[in-house]
C-alpha cells in the first residue's frame, strides 16, 4: 500500500513539474506578444508626433508625448547629440517581470525613432507596469497551481485512505463479530467489497477454524469438568458431584422425592495402606466400590458416589425401609465373600438413613455416620438403618456413642482381645529386631470389630488408656504363659499414655513385677506423639530403659523430624514410615533420604526397620541401604502369638 502511494506522489510531482513547464512557456510568450503590441503602438504614435512636430518647441513635443503615452523612459537628442530631454520613471533597473523574462531569454531592447526632417532621435520604453503586474500575479498562479493540483491529493489522498480504512476495519470487526457469535453449527454472513474478496476468503477459514477450535475447547471443558467430578481410583462422582447433585435435586422443593441414603465406610483401608500399599489400598477400594454396584444394580435411578478416600455415598430413590434393609443384607453378603478372598479381619460397614426432599445435606450425613458406628459395633461388614427423622437424630447420635462405650467396657472387662504377632526380619545376623504384636477386637457376639474404629472410639470416648492396659497386660500375661522369654515383641503404645503419670507409673511397676519379660519388650510409639511433648516423652524413654525395656519411634517421617529430636529423644530403633519404603526402588529421592536417615542413626547407636514392604525389589533395595530389618506382607503376614 505504501509503496503504491508513493509511486502516485512521483507520478502527481512529475505531472505538475511539466504542466509548470508549459503554463511558464505559454505565460512568457503570451508576456512577450502584449510587450510586443504596446511597444508597436508607442512607435507608431511617437513616429506620428514626431512627423507632425514643427519649430523648435521640443518641450511642447515631449509633453504631448507624455500625455498621450507616458513612458516610462524617453530621452530626445539632436543631430549632433544634444540632449534636448531625458527621464525615467523605474524605481529599479530592472522590474521583477523584466528579471524574470528575461531569466526565460526574453530580453526587452530600448526603442529607438529618427527624424531625419527634424533631426531628432529618440529613445523610449513604454510603460509597461501593469503588464508586469499581471505577469506577476499570473507567473506565481501558474507556479502555485501545479503545487496545489499535487499537494491536494497528497492531503486527500491519505485522508480518504484513512476514512475507507477505518469503514474497512468496522466492516471487518462486523465480520469478526460474526465469526465470534456464530452458532458453532453455522457458517457467519460475511460481506465485503469485491476488491477484498481474498480478506473475505481469509475470514470464512478464520471462521472454520475458529468453529472447530471452539469445539475442539468445549470438548476439553466438558471432560476437564467431567474429570473434576470424577474420583480418578473407582471412576465413579465424586462428593463434589455428589453436594451438587444433592443441592440440585434433593435440597430443592419443587421435587418431591424420598428415600435412603447409605455410607459404605472401608475400615481396613489405613491398615491395608500401612501394612500392604497404597497399591494394594487402591485394590481394596476399588473392589468395595464394584461390590457395592453390584448390589445396587437391582434398583432405580441408585446414584453411587465416592465421599471421600474411605467413604462411598449411596441414594436409593424411592424404596421403603424393609427394601433397604434387604439392600444391606445383600451387601454384606458381598462383602464377607470378599473378606475371606482378601484375607482380612472386615471390609466395610454401611450406615443408612431414610430421606426426604428438603432435608440438609449435614444433617444426613451425620446420622449416616452414627449409623456407621452402630454398625461397627454388630456383625463383621455389618449394617445399621436408622429410621427415625427430626428429633430422634440427636438421640440417634448419642445412642451411636453409648453403644460404643458399652461394647469397649465389654472389651475391657471381658478380655475380649486376641494377640498376633508380625515378624521384622533383620537384614543381617547382627541386627537385633523383634515380632510386633497386633490386637483384635471382638464384641459380645464374637464378631471382630474393626481395630481402626475401635480404637478411634476408644481415644473418642476416654477410654484408650485402659484399653493400652489391657493389650499390655494381656501380652505380658501369654509371654509368660506360653514361655516365650527368649523371644522380643514389640508393644504399641498411644500417644495419651506416654503423657499420662498415672498410667506411667502403672507401667512402671507392671515391668518391675516381671523384670525377665520386660527387656524382652520393645513399645512403639508414633513419632508426632512423642514430639508433643518432649520433656514427658524422654522420662517415658529413661523409665523404659531403668526397666530394660526399649523405644521405636514409629511412623518416622511423616513429621518434622529435626536432629535436636533425634538427639534428644535418642531412641532404640526408628521404623520408617511406609510412605517411604513402598516403590522405594523406584524412587531416588526416598533412597537418598533413608540413606541419610540410616547414616545418622547409626552414628549414634539408634537401629532402622522398614515396614509395608511388599515385594522382593523393595526389600533387596532396603538391605543395600543398611537397613537394620524390614517388616511387611512380603517379610510374614500376621500370625498367632
Amino acid at each position: 500500500m505504501m509503496k503504491n502511494l508513493r509511486v502516485f506522489w512521483l507520478l502527481q510531482l512529475v505531472g505538475a513539474l511539466l504542466l509548470m513547464m508549459v503554463l511558464v512557456t505559454n505565460l512568457l510568450q503570451s508576456a512577450h506578444r502584449s510587450i510586443e503590441q504596446v511597444t508597436g503602438l508607442h512607435q507608431q504614435v511617437i513616429k506620428q508626433m514626431v512627423s507632425q512636430f514643427s519649430g523648435d518647441d521640443y518641450q511642447n513635443l515631449v509633453q504631448q508625448i507624455r500625455q498621450s503615452l507616458n513612458p516610462q523612459q524617453l530621452q530626445l537628442k539632436t543631430a549632433n547629440g544634444k540632449i534636448i530631454h531625458e527621464h525615467n520613471t523605474a524605481t529599479s533597473v530592472h522590474s521583477a517581470a523584466e528579471q524574470l523574462q528575461s531569466s526565460f531569454g526574453y530580453d526587452r531592447s530600448i526603442n529607438q525613432l529618427s527624424s531625419p526632417d527634424n533631426q531628432l532621435s529618440l529613445t523610449f520604453k513604454p510603460n509597461l507596469d501593469e503588464l508586469d503586474s499581471q505577469f506577476v500575479t499570473q507567473f506565481w498562479m501558474t507556479l502555485l497551481l501545479p503545487l496545489i493540483l499535487v499537494v491536494l491529493p497528497l492531503l486527500i489522498v491519505p485522508i480518504r485512505q484513512k476514512l475507507e480504512q477505518k469503514q474497512m476495519s468496522r466492516q471487518i470487526a462486523g465480520a469478526l463479530d460474526q465469526i465470534v457469535n456464530a452458532a458453532q453449527d453455522s457458517a457467519p454472513d460475511i460481506h465485503l467489497p469485491d476488491t477484498f474478496e481474498q480478506t473475505r476468503l481469509t475470514l470464512l477459514k478464520v471462521a472454520d477454524f475458529h468453529q472447530k477450535r471452539q469445539a475442539e475447547l468445549l470438548k476439553s471443558a466438558q471432560q476437564l469438568t467431567e474429570d473434576a467430578a470424577k474420583d480418578t481410583v473407582t471412576g465413579l462422582p465424586n462428593r463434589n458431584r455428589f453436594v451438587q447433585f444433592y443441592e440440585e435435586t434433593l435440597r430443592d422443593t419443587k421435587h418431591v422425592d424420598f428415600g435412603i441414603f447409605a455410607i459404605t465406610r472401608c475400615t481396613e483401608l489405613q491398615n491395608i495402606n500401612q501394612s500392604r500399599g497404597y497399591h494394594e489400598g487402591d485394590k481394596y477400594v476399588i473392589a468395595v466400590s464394584e461390590l457395592i454396584q453390584r448390589a445396587v444394580a437391582g434398583y432405580r435411578d441408585f446414584k453411587v458416589f465416592r465421599l471421600n478416600s474411605s467413604d462411598f455415598g449411596i441414594i436409593l430413590p424411592r424404596i421403603t425401609a424393609k427394601e433397604a434393609e434387604n439392600f444391606g443384607a445383600q451387601l454384606q453378603s458381598r462383602l464377607s465373600e470378599y473378606q475371606k478372598l482378601a484375607e482380612l479381619d472386615s471390609v466395610a460397614y454401611t450406615g443408612m438413613v431414610n430421606y426426604a426432599t428438603g432435608k440438609v445435606l449435614g444433617e444426613l450425613l451425620a446420622i449416616a455416620d452414627t449409623a456407621i458406628s452402630l454398625a461397627q459395633t454388630r456383625q463383621s461388614n455389618g449394617w445399621h438403618l436408622v429410621k427415625d427423622d427430626g428429633s430422634a437424630e440427636q438421640s440417634a447420635l448419642g445412642f451411636g456413642n453409648q453403644n460404643w462405650r458399652h461394647v469397649i467396657d465389654d472389651v475391657l472387662e471381658n478380655n475380649k482381645i486376641n494377640l498376633l504377632v508380625q515378624l521384622i526380619q533383620p537384614a543381617s545376623r547382627t541386627a537385633k529386631t523383634y515380632s510386633e504384636v497386633l490386637v483384635r477386637f471382638y464384641s459380645e457376639e464374637d464378631q471382630l470389630l474393626p481395630t481402626a474404629s475401635f480404637l478411634a472410639m476408644a481415644e473418642k470416648l476416654d477410654k484408650i488408656i485402659e484399653v493400652d492396659r489391657l493389650i499390655v497386660e494381656t501380652a505380658l500375661s501369654t509371654i509368660k504363659n506360653k514361655n516365650l522369654h527368649d523371644q522380643y515383641f514389640g508393644l504399641n503404645l498411644s500417644s495419651r499414655c506416654i503423657h499420662d503419670d498415672h498410667f506411667l507409673i502403672w507401667l512402671e511397676r507392671r515391668l518391675l513385677k516381671d523384670a525377665t519379660i520386660a527387656s524382652r519388650l520393645v513399645f512403639e510409639v508414633s513419632e508426632y506423639g512423642m514430639q508433643q511433648n518432649l520433656k514427658t516423652s524422654k522420662r517415658f524413654i529413661d523409665m523404659l530403659h531403668r526397666n530394660g525395656a526399649r523405644l521405636t519411634v514409629e511412623k518416622f517421617g511423616t513429621g518434622m523430624t529435626s536432629f535436636k529430636f533425634f538427639r534428644d529423644i535418642k531412641p532404640d530403633f526408628i521404623k520408617m514410615d511406609g510412605s517411604y519404603t513402598r516403590h522405594i526402588d523406584d524412587d531416588k529421592n526416598n533412597q537418598y533420604f533413608i540413606r541419610l536417615m540410616v547414616d545418622l542413626a547409626h552414628r549414634i547407636g539408634v537401629g532402622v526397620f522398614a515396614e509395608s514392604v511388599e515385594t522382593q525389589e523393595e526389600k533387596q533395595m532396603l538391605e543395600s541401604l543398611f537397613i537394620d530389618g524390614t517388616q511387611g506382607y512380603y517379610i510374614g503376614k500376621p500370625q498367632p502369638i
